[in-house]
């Protein structure tokens, strides 16, 4: 057995919403983080999976329990770590070069360290002869070759990533996770480990010794998943598309659960659900293709049929749950009768009964009445910052978003992007 860099001990997170009102996003998480290993974090929105890679750099401190590195319990940021985060974080007027080298100048080097250490990584994420441009003149994946050598440059033992691939195109993200693994793998030079956050199942059983699987409302860890793969893996092998089904099965039993919810366990009133990443046009597309097959399907077989990814297509059908529009019994993606009558619905009864549904949400009432509140006119920045107050865990600009498209489409609201506000139909 490896040892434990780092380990996670009963961590509790909550964030405020106001009001003295308080939302837990973590409960009881324990996890070990050991040498020589790539683990994985993959659960829903809102599961607290950001959370956890910060409070494990010390970004962010846990209400309850705490994280241990090399046995001493942390305080403050954590010294053997390193972060690469979703949107790139890169600052704009400096070089690529420049972007290294900040982090190497924080840590007190000497000029000729700082330069030595950068040019290292910079070569090492494959950006020689790039030293001098700045971010403006990258594509993504290049933008995200920075953050990399950023991380890669303060030589940590521990690579914390958050969803690191998630806005590059899928041949980039693909070539990124083979080039990062070959590093990974020289045991001459950190990172020991690994630990990522990821939506996407088949990057997680591509990349790691350990799949996490949590579950939301709050975070907690389901179950723990071996991957038992040789390196190098390829995903054309049955072993390797088996293990994909495998996770496909567990997180569609954590997103799309069986069980009745009863009153016990019901979320309090003002709790707002995160929305799924769907617009309007993806629900409307899986209901009418629920009707195309008897108004029922395996959720395996939409994803067959309409060459959507799986991730989407389990978005699509979250979405399409919380409106009412579909149940969704083991793997089943059943219309409900109130979809039935959707999709039987012309155009305009169909607004009415999407817009009669978004109001059965509570982020949806909220926008509504904030608008009454402003006048009339809602600007986009306030309603960012009460997205940012209340769904804590979420990316606020695609929570706004998502709720445009569906506010639009019930004729809830209006968005006057010319000048940034919502205002009533």
């Amino acid at each position: 057995m490896n040892k434990i860099i780092c380990e996670y001990r009963g961590i509790q997170k909550s964030f405020q919403r106001g009001e003295g009102k308080s939302l837990r996003v973590i409960e009881d998480f324990n996890l070990k983080i050991y040498e020589n290993e790539v683990v994985a974090l993959i659960g829903p929105s809102g599961c607290g999976k950001s959370t956890l890679i910060r409070i494990g750099a010390g970004l962010l401190e846990a209400d309850k329990g705490e994280v241990q590195y090399r046995g001493v319990p942390l305080k403050g940021l954590n010294p053997g770590v390193a972060v690469v985060f979703q949107s790139f974080a890169l600052y704009p007027w400096m070089s690529v070069e420049g972007n290294v080298q900040v982090v190497l100048s924080a840590l007190g080097l000497s000029e000729d360290q700082v330069k030595e250490k950068a040019s290292r990584a910079i070569q090492m994420v494959g950006l020689e002869g790039f030293e001098e441009a700045f971010p403006r003149e990258l594509s993504g994946g290049m933008k995200q070759r920075v953050g990399m050598a950023r991380a890669l440059a303060v030589n940590p033992e521990i690579l914390l990533m958050d969803e690191p691939f998630s806005h590059v195109d899928s041949l980039t993200a693909e070539a990124l996770r083979a080039e990062l693994l070959d590093i990974w793998k020289d045991r001459d030079r950190n990172p020991s480990s690994i630990l990522m956050v990821s939506h996407d199942i088949k990057e997680v059983a591509f990349m790691a010794d350990r799949i996490v699987v949590l579950s939301a409302n709050p975070g907690r860890i389901r179950t723990i998943v071996d991957n038992p793969l040789p390196r190098p893996r390829d995903t054309r092998m049955p072993s390797f598309n088996r293990l994909v089904d495998q996770l496909h099965d567990i997180i569609t039993s954590v997103e799309l659960p069986d069980e009745e919810v009863t009153t016990a366990v019901q979320l309090p009133n003002d709790v707002i659900e995160p929305l799924p990443r769907a617009q309007s046009n993806d629900v409307l597309g899986l209901l009418e293709y629920l009707d195309t097959q008897g108004g029922t399907s395996d959720l395996f077989q939409v994803v067959a049929n309409t060459h959507v990814p799986f991730e989407e297509v389990l978005s699509y059908v979250k979405s399409a749950e919380m409106m009412d529009f579909v149940d969704t019994p083991k793997r089943q993606v059943i219309l409900s009768p109130l979809g039935k009558r959707f999709i039987n619905a012309s155009m305009d009864e169909r607004k009415d009964i999407w817009r009669a549904q978004l109001l059965e949400l509570k982020l949806f009432r909220v926008v509504r009445d904030m608008i009454i509140m402003h006048d009339g006119e809602l600007t986009r920045e306030d309603l960012i910052l009460e997205i940012q107050q209340r769904l804590p865990m979420e990316n606020p600009e695609q929570t706004f978003d998502t709720l445009v498209t569906w506010g639009r489409f019930g004729e809830l609201f209006a968005y006057r992007e010319d000048r940034g506000v919502l205002t009533h139909e």
